[in-house]
């Protein structure tokens, strides 16, 4: 069996600030065209008008993902700094009111106002996603079943949107309690096959309710763009490494279940009933009250 490329790509969605006053701001036209300059692709904006997204190239390892990241963020930051605004890396303003926040006026943008409604105005939050190259889509649909189980440690590694609208939520993670409003997502069903997954798909893009794969937001998918897996459960990081460690991991979990594979042996698949029970314990707790390991029936650290 052909050992995959295992390369990975990161994306992070970013808020931007006033210097001065540290409120949320409108991203101007000019911005986006001086990023777009300079990283051209790799940099886009996002549903509200105060976020922006960068996502790096393919990348062969860590290493190579520093770099650009690094690059990335850096560019980002100078640029805003001509606007006297400042990108902060957190997956939830702890002050701002969404309903104060327009949207980008872009045709994807309206439309995804139009057919979500009153929910899609509060995502005023932000992730990290992780792309995982994998060669082979029967692999990508055996992988995602396995790679579920570790979903919710993935989660409690990264959270950073305690806060939400001046208030202090109890929730090590608050941007999941806000997307999970949003359909198609949460943890992605237990696909048997990749016959099954596409079929499933095709069932909701033959009556014409979504267009394509892209506008299902499990924690974890295939990509409809690239030939990935990728992990969107995380918060957004403000640290450039605790980023890449979590990349670093979703690699090698995915190159340890490949490993399984080739042995003819896999991680057990447990009821998504049980995986959420932890995903809630991640979302709540973060790292401080453990997870469930359901081999030994404990409350693990």
């Amino acid at each position: 069996m052909q050992e995959p490329a295992f390369s990975i790509g990161i994306e992070e969605e970013y808020l931007l600030v006033d210097r001065d006053t540290l409120a949320l701001a409108d991203a101007p036209e000019a911005l986006m065209t001086a990023c777009v300059a300079e990283l051209e692709d790799q940099v886009s904006p996002e549903f509200l008008q105060c976020q922006i997204e960068v996502g790096t190239k393919v990348c062969t390892d860590v290493a190579a993902a520093r770099e650009d990241l690094r690059r990335l963020r850096s560019a980002v930051s100078k640029h805003a700094a001509d606007f006297n605004l400042v990108p902060i890396a957190a997956s939830c303003h702890p002050l701002a009111d969404w309903k104060s926040q327009p949207h980008t006026d872009k045709q994807r943008y309206n439309d995804l106002q139009q057919a979500l409604g009153g929910v899609v105005r509060r995502m005023l939050i932000c992730g990290m996603h992780v792309h995982v190259g994998l060669n082979d889509d029967t692999l990508r649909a055996d992988l995602m079943r396995q790679m579920s189980y570790f979903l919710p440690h993935l989660l409690a590694l990264s959270t950073s949107s305690p806060f939400w609208q001046g208030e202090d939520t109890g929730m090590a993670s608050y941007r999941i309690s806000v997307f999970d409003n949003l359909p198609r997502t949460g943890l992605p069903p237990q696909f048997e096959s990749w016959e099954d997954y596409h079929r499933s798909v095709t069932a909701l893009t033959d009556l014409g309710l979504i267009e394509d794969s892209s506008k299902i937001w499990w924690d974890l998918r295939p990509s409809h763009q690239f030939p990935t897996l990728e992990t969107r459960i995380m918060d957004v990081q403000p640290r450039l490494e605790h980023t890449l460690t979590l990349a670093a991991l979703n690699q090698c979990l995915m190159r340890m279940l490949w490993r399984l594979r080739v042995k003819n042996q896999r991680w057990r698949i447990y009821d998504r009933f049980l995986i959420g029970e932890n995903r809630w314990r991640a979302q709540r707790y973060g790292v401080t009250e453990g997870l469930v390991d359901f081999g030994r029936g404990e409350i693990v650290p």
